[in-house]
């Protein structure tokens, strides 16, 4: 968790580009259930790149969303990415909490494009550091002010309260814990491939060790429909969508899609290589894949045989089950795919770390 207001009971909020999911959990010592989720398109041009540009359409949204789940719950953790969060991973001098936190703020200056006077600042210590004796790694996360005051003013908009901000790519690595648990001594690569983005987390024996966002996703390849067919940005999101879900489509934009896969799988491997070669962790033994993306056909096996590194789709639904007859057995299929981060924030409480 990245920023803690309150200790209610919480809605999971994932705003993305091109869709909102939420999702209402029953969390326990027992487990947990999955007691409703809504998934409604984005306002067009509302969110951008992670920032918030349209309060008053979202707000809208967000209160309808709201209703159709019929929940009495006012309190929210919602999820910031892209260029609304930096995630940044450096190494210092070993210090104790009061000395390490006097510290952060200096040695972000040197990290954060920002003024750090701006930005909201938290911190994990993932452990010693192969720089040296007494040195330890740390991520540091931090976020824009006004980024941050954007998504607790939409959420407020909507009569709710914003009780947690956290990190997609954490909260993704949330929902994977709860579902596959803790795997000691093993390195897995997360990946939610959603619209504009594709959020990217290494787990390490249950530990963030990396996170980033990669300029890549489900546009990218609409873009790629768009200018190899020369038609405009709803007819190739069409075409994208009829290929992706099987249906009659032109034989060229199948062909475009696979052609973009080598981009999108560029993109990804740079980021694996950066990850290899500023950790101590050993090589990704498997990745798992979710976001309303992931679907394009051939894009895990391209994934897979660019990284050599076999690859499985991240079910939310694993170990979580659901209460309620509108959660049918279908239903959960078809949100599996969108619906990782917004239950990794649904179960977040109070105190979580």
């Amino acid at each position: 968790m990245l920023f803690g207001f309150g200790s209610k009971k919480v809605l999971g909020l994932d705003i993305g580009t091109s869709s909102i999911k939420m999702a209402e959990l029953d969390v326990s010592k027992r487990g947990a259930a999955l007691l409703g989720f809504s998934m409604m398109a984005t306002p067009e041009v509302a969110v951008n790149g992670g920032e918030i540009v349209d309060l008053a359409s979202l707000s809208e949204v967000l209160s309808d969303m709201v209703r159709e789940l019929g929940t009495k719950r006012k309190h929210v953790a919602a999820a910031l990415w892209g260029s609304a969060i930096i995630v940044k991973k450096i190494s210092v001098q070993a210090a104790d909490k009061s000395v390490l936190e006097q510290q952060l703020s200096w040695e972000a200056e040197q990290y954060i494009p920002f003024d750090v006077n701006e930005v909201n600042l938290s911190y994990k210590i993932l452990g010693p550091s192969a720089a040296g004796v007494e040195i330890m790694d740390v991520l540091l996360v931090a976020a824009r002010h006004e980024y941050v005051f954007k998504y607790m003013e939409v959420i407020g908009q909507a009569r709710l309260e914003c009780s947690i901000l956290d990190v997609a790519g954490f909260a993704l690595a949330n929902c994977f814990e709860k579902n596959y648990g803790v795997m000691k001594g093993q390195v897995v690569g997360l990946m939610n491939i959603g619209a504009s983005v594709t959020t990217f987390v290494v787990v390490d024996s249950g530990e963030v060790v990396f996170c980033r966002d990669i300029p890549v996703g489900g546009l990218t390849y609409t873009a790629e429909i768009q200018r190899g067919m020369g038609v405009n940005a709803d007819e190739a999101e069409a075409m994208k969508l009829s290929v992706s879900m099987g249906q009659a489509a032109p034989d060229e934009a199948a062909s475009l899609i696979q052609n973009a896969h080598e981009g999108v799988c560029e993109e990804i491997n740079a980021s694996i290589d950066f990850f290899l070669n500023t950790n101590q962790s050993g090589g990704v033994a498997q990745f798992y894949l979710s976001g309303g993306s992931m679907a394009l056909p051939g894009l895990a096996q391209a994934i897979s045989r660019v990284t050599g590194t076999p690859c499985e789709p991240l079910n939310p639904f694993f170990r979580i089950k659901s209460k309620g007859k509108k959660l049918s057995s279908s239903y959960l299929s078809e949100i599996q795919n969108f619906a990782a981060i917004a239950v990794g924030l649904g179960l977040r409480q109070a105190g979580d770390s």
